[in-house]
């Protein structure tokens, strides 16, 4: 067992490494697609020079599905996934707890998480390609996809856990000002749920059973696999994967799933004061944004970079930081989702000039979204970006996020070839348009926490 955690450490030091020079070797990225006969969907992008392999197995299952009552459930079914294994049908395949089934990862130099985000429930495989053991860690990942234990002990243990995490972080200010900016942009929208310790205390082990067996089906899963793998060998992965789940939910027996409401447009501007006793006041301004689906995307995306993404040489760092010197840090930020994610800008400032720094952000951004940027803001941009294009794939796990993004919102297979020259054809009208099609900063939230509501 050493030997093969030694072989496993000895590979990871090399692996990122190695990959940063392989990326920059290839002439493009060619991301393979097939549909399975159960329905899953497989996306692969075969890089043999370094033995690794990683997968990402998504559903839609995030939370924007819990029910406003049971906020979290999400999150805590995909995290207690891991928590013990039920014994399986075959010969010798006894139950494993928590305990064993960590001690089964470690000795195989591997692992297997589970997760959920606003969208999506997400399991992930990391692994050596090495045969005989790349066919034992999918074994026992399929082992636990299938065949969750749920152990209710562990629930108690779990749920106390996060409370207390809950109560810390209620007195962190960043916290409460997220909160209300959350709740103010998305209103009674999924997104904008909050998990409390009451949400928490009507969740129980039947409740997390029973969304697993509804959701966690073979034919509303996406699996994105990067590594040492051609695609017949990555075929014969994932139909393993999923050998224990097979009969749940084939390609032609999978109902529809229930539609979620899109993030309702704001109306009218709003503003919160709150009050808080600290040393800086947190402001938060915004509305709802766009999906990651919408054709603005990269119009968007190199706009915000000039607007207030790109750091030191943003308009808000310049107007907000540098001018006037009302915060070191001001940024803003899209967050495109299968939703209209919000479009944020966030700043910490001194209490008594929190409300000059509300208003020249307001001011930057109207006049951004009424001019656009100069066309050497555009320029700097673009550079910027399309030169950086590589350290967005620079790692097997960066790529396994990127090409895991083109399965979840059925992006051209061919994305990240045609990134760069996305970005290079944005242009300052381009951007321009987009901003006024998406951005109305006369109807904006604004909370600030702290500043003139704590004196």
């Amino acid at each position: 067992m050493n030997t093969i955690k030694n072989i496993a450490t000895t590979a990871l030091k090399t692996w990122a490494t190695g990959l940063f020079f392989i990326n920059f070797a290839w002439a493009g990225i060619p991301v393979a697609h097939w549909t399975q006969a159960n329905g899953v969907q497989v996306y692969l992008v075969s890089s043999p020079a370094i033995p690794m392999l990683d997968v990402q197995i998504d559903f839609d299952a995030g939370s924007r599905r819990d029910p406003a009552a049971q906020a979290g459930l999400a999150s805590v079914t995909a995290n207690m996934a891991g928590k013990g294994v039920r014994a399986g049908t075959q010969e010798g395949e006894t139950a494993l707890d928590e305990n064993a089934l960590g001690e089964a990862w470690a000795d195989l130099g591997a692992s297997f998480q589970g997760g959920a985000s606003s969208d999506r429930m997400s399991f992930s495989l990391r692994s050596l390609s090495y045969p005989d053991l790349l066919d034992r860690a999918v074994r026992l990942a399929a082992r636990q996809l299938a065949q969750p234990a749920f152990p209710a002990d562990i629930w108690q243990r779990e749920r106390e856990s996060l409370i207390a995490a809950i109560k810390e972080a209620n007195t962190r200010p960043g916290t409460l000002a997220g909160r209300a900016f959350a709740q103010a942009v998305y209103g009674s929208h999924p997104y904008g749920y909050e998990v409390t310790e009451a949400t928490l205390s009507r969740i129980d082990v039947a409740d997390m059973v029973t969304l697993y067996r509804q959701m966690i089906r073979p034919c509303r899963a996406r699996v994105t696999v990067v590594g040492a793998v051609d695609r017949a060998q990555a075929d014969r992965l994932v139909q393993q994967l999923f050998s224990r789940l097979d009969g749940q939910g084939a390609s032609n027996d999978c109902p529809a799933l229930p539609a979620v409401p899109e993030v309702m447009p704001l109306t009218q501007a709003s503003e919160q004061n709150l009050p808080f006793d600290s040393a800086q006041a947190h402001v938060l301004i915004g509305q709802p944004g766009f999906r990651r689906a919408d054709p603005d995307y990269f119009a968007l995306t190199v706009g915000n970079y000039i607007l207030g993404g790109g750091g030191f040489v943003s308009r808000l760092t310049h107007e907000v930081r540098e001018k006037r010197g009302l915060s070191y840090s001001v940024y803003s930020a899209f967050a495109p989702a299968m939703h209209a994610g919000a479009f944020t800008i966030g700043l910490q400032t001194r209490p008594d000039q929190a409300q000059q720094a509300v208003q020249v952000s307001r001011d930057v951004l109207a006049r951004f979204v009424a001019d656009g940027p100069t066309e050497a803001e555009l320029q700097a941009a673009k550079d910027n970006l399309i030169g950086g294009f590589a350290l967005r794939i620079d790692s097997n796990r960066k790529l396994l996020d990127n090409v895991a993004n083109i399965a979840w919102n059925q992006l051209p297979l061919d994305y990240l070839d045609s990134w760069p020259q996305q970005v290079a054809n944005v242009t300052v009208a381009d951007i321009k348009q987009a901003f006024a099609r998406k951005l109305q900063p006369e109807k904006m939230v604004t909370v600030v926490l702290g500043g003139a509501a704590a004196r």
